[in-house]
């Protein structure tokens, strides 16, 4: 869906000086395609993965000066300008979740597919791994984290299983737990939806990074750093994550004044305008062309007014 992210930022990027943000930089796709499409803007990106800058570094390079990279989570935005001493943007991007890179990489164990090491961290200097969350965290503590970020309906009897295995012999491999989780399912179960393990290794992951209590600091953050006029994209891979974002967004599109006033004072008027209906979903064609982009789901807000004094 990155075209119709460009589009969707095009009308705030057109000015000389104007600065975008790449909150999920990656391999540097979406920055190099907003560098390339609008030639008067400055790009500020971020990403908590070293590697990810490393990469997306040599990439950007025959961009020069006008790319500015930045080691940070992407809820740290607002610090991120303030030392670089800017004070608005004019456009945000978010392509949330996990990058092709991590998932391609087998080092990592992001992909249930691959045999790999239980990690998960997207900045391995740092944090706890997938292996450590799955063998100390409280049996409850885990059926909660199934349920509420994977979706998980087994997770009690997934976590059961953990729990005996574990006792064992710790878990430090994703196939073993691949292999757990197909043997803890109901032959029902198995037959719909993928492979069985997808919702625990996104429960894991999400855990492992604090994406949505990341998230649900950085979406207003970004919102906070738009200049009016500004617009924001945010392309997201789960009902939570779209959720949330959904709910900034209305939030800020929303009138905030008491009911029952027949003039509705400035201070109370919104301060987004959506820019979709709804979700945007990708295209047959995309789907067809990249299948990790089916469960996309784009929505974009402009700012229109700045927040009260």
């Amino acid at each position: 869906m990155l075209r119709r992210c460009l589009e969707m930022l095009a009308p705030a990027l057109a000015a000389p000086g104007s600065v975008v943000v790449d909150a999920t930089l990656g391999l540097g796709g979406h920055s190099e395609a907003l560098l390339t499409s609008f030639p008067s803007a400055r790009l500020v990106a971020v990403d908590r993965d070293p590697a990810a800058l490393e990469l997306a570094g040599k990439r950007l390079a025959p961009f020069g000066d006008r790319a500015t990279l930045v080691h940070a989570v992407y809820d740290e935005i607002p610090d991120v300008l303030a030392r670089l001493g800017i004070p608005k943007v004019q456009g945000v991007l978010f392509d949330l979740g996990v990058s092709s890179m991590q998932l391609d990489e087998a080092g990592r164990g992001f992909a249930y597919a691959q045999d790999a090491p239980l990690d998960m961290r997207m900045d391995q200097s740092t944090g706890i791994s997938a292996a450590e969350v799955l063998n100390t965290y409280p049996a409850g503590e885990l059926v909660r984290i199934l349920r509420t970020y994977g979706e998980e309906k087994f997770a009690r009897k997934i976590v059961e299983a953990v729990v005996r295995e574990r006792q064992k012999e710790p878990f430090t491999t994703s196939a073993r737990l691949v292999e757990l989780i197909r043997a803890a399912l109901p032959q029902a179960a198995k037959r719909t939806g993928g492979n069985p393990a997808k919702r625990t290794f996104q429960a894991l992951r999400i855990e492992v990074n604090g994406e949505l209590a990341v998230l649900e600091r950085a979406i207003p953050a970004a919102v906070g750093a738009l200049a009016v006029g500004g617009r924001i994209a945010v392309l997201s891979y789960h009902s939570l994550e779209d959720r949330l974002v959904k709910q900034v967004f209305a939030a800020g599109a929303a009138s905030t004044a008491p009911p029952g006033l027949p003039v509705v004072p400035e201070q109370y008027q919104p301060r987004l305008k959506l820019l979709t209906r709804g979700a945007e979903l990708p295209t047959a064609e995309e789907v067809a062309e990249n299948r990790r982009a089916a469960p996309a789901r784009l929505r974009g807000a402009e700012r229109i007014r700045e927040d009260p004094a």
